[in-house]
């Protein structure tokens, strides 16, 4: 069994975190053993923890950031907090375009001596670095003959994009050099659709011949059950709403902080209720305010309840105007409701809970999410912009049609969307089943992992 090295500078959060996990499982499958070393926050159970989030077999090395979220300044803290590749205001993880070189110093030191440490890199033949981070730095000091395989989420691409299109950090000049340097030194770099690629191309100046296609997988054996029955629906919006909520607010920012009474939660158990769900992090991209706006307009127009349900957003993390404020806004706002971040592996439960997936986000690289709902027979909703139009088909006339695609940012049509999907049963069966046959065709973490196994066995062999 060849020893592969994955590293993840973040603590699990996102769809980075998803991916390492499950090839670190599925490579097993194709020849390959892997060492995983991430970010960690949190305690034993709690969703950032990365042995509760990898799980007790992983051959895991935590890099714990609890102290350093605490610290005067959490990126020199040791070890220190990962940057971001997003600007939230006051987050402990800022921008990484806004840190100076002694940041960048001090990350790729810690880094080096994380890597370096006794053990870590034992028997390993190839490092799958996920994102540009000073982790590259760090490895090729400690190991500068070690193959590299770069896999890009889409996030470092949207920072870059962002400071071309007019933001400005202080150092994002410094950090873009980095980055180009980091990418084109590895061996391989994976995207996970072929618009990444063409923007890895455009903004990192990769060579198209280093470039790798591998998409987001879905685990056919957690998102591949059947819809729940009414009282399975009851049942888990009870306990998800009423029992153990979750959910929060700007004004209240603790999980938990927005919960629910039965009566409250009426909507989500009317029998002709068509339920919406969102699920993922409350990054601006995602335009959660916007599909809240688009509710309200297609509520108006249905004439029925059509429960929202947010499903996500770790606890005091958004960007832009969040949903929930949206909602305090709309005249259906008590037809919204927000459940909070959920495990992995409870994403299932509430899909199979849902009738529709609609995350309006308009930067996707990929959108993991759509295939798992699209796994659980759930019609999505998506934009037509980056890479769901490349898997979701929404073609009025093709017998293959699974979803809705809209233009980006426009509420109208959203809304307009919304309305379609809910008021039509038969065409919500016919694009759920669809959509779980192409997920099941085209997304199996187990096809993939030969994919991606294949690519090691390049990098190492120079």
């Amino acid at each position: 069994m060849r020893k592969a090295l994955q590293v993840l500078m973040f603590f699990p959060r996102g769809g980075s975190a998803q991916v390492s996990r499950y090839l670190a499982r599925d490579l097993m499958g194709a020849g390959w053993s892997t060492r995983v070393v991430s970010g960690s926050l949190g305690g034993p159970g709690d969703p950032g923890n990365a042995a509760a989030f990898f799980g007790p077999d992983a051959d895991l090395v935590a890099v714990p950031y609890d102290a350093a979220v605490t610290a005067p300044d959490p990126q020199l803290a040791s070890p220190p907090m990962h940057p971001s590749f997003e600007d939230r205001p006051g987050a402990p993880d800022r921008v990484m375009a806004s840190l100076d070189d002694r940041h960048a110093d001090h990350l790729t030191d810690e880094w080096a001596g994380i890597l370096g440490a006794p053990g870590v890199l034992d028997g390993v033949e190839v490092a799958h670095l996920h994102h540009l981070t000073p982790v590259h730095e760090a490895l090729a000091r400690v190991a500068p003959g070690l193959p590299v395989v770069t896999h890009l989420h889409g996030t470092e691409l949207l920072m870059l994009d962002e400071a071309d299109a007019g933001a400005t950090w202080a150092h994002e000049a410094a950090w873009r050099d980095r980055m180009r340097r980091w990418a084109c030194a590895s061996q391989r770099v994976i995207v996970s659709s072929e618009p990444s690629r063409a923007d890895a191309e455009r903004l990192l100046g990769i060579d198209p011949e280093r470039l790798i296609v591998v998409a987001n997988g879905v685990d056919l054996r957690l998102f591949g059950g059947p819809p729940a029955g009414a009282t399975e629906r009851r049942a888990l919006y009870h306990r998800w709403l009423c029992e153990e909520p979750r959910g929060w607010s700007p004004a209240d920012p603790r999980p938990g902080g927005i919960s629910y009474t039965e009566a409250g939660i009426a909507p989500l158990t009317d029998p002709d209720a068509v339920v919406l769900l969102f699920v993922s992090r409350f990054t601006a991209v995602k335009r959660a305010a916007l599909l809240v706006r688009a509710h309200a307009r297609a509520r108006e127009a249905l004439g029925r309840p059509l429960p929202l349900v947010f499903v996500g957003g770790a606890a005091g993390e958004w960007e832009g105007e969040h949903p929930a404020d949206a909602a305090a806004r709309s005249p259906w706002g008590h037809e919204v409701f927000f459940a909070g971040w959920r495990s992995h592996a409870e994403l299932a439960e509430v899909l199979a809970c849902g009738d529709v997936l609609a995350v309006p986000s308009v930067a996707e690289r990929f959108g993991q999410v759509y295939v798992e709902a699209m796994a659980m027979r759930l019609p999505v909703i998506a934009c037509r912009a980056a890479a769901p139009p490349t898997y979701i088909d929404d073609d009025p006339g093709s017998p293959d049609r699974c979803g809705w695609l809209v233009a980006p940012d426009d509420e109208a049509a959203l809304a307009e969307a919304l309305v379609a999907a809910a008021s039509d049963p038969a065409e919500r069966a016919l694009r759920g089943a669809n959509g779980r046959r192409r997920a099941r065709e085209r997304f199996s973490w187990q096809t993939l992992a030969h994919t991606v196994a294949d690519v090691y066995a390049e990098a190492a062999a120079g």
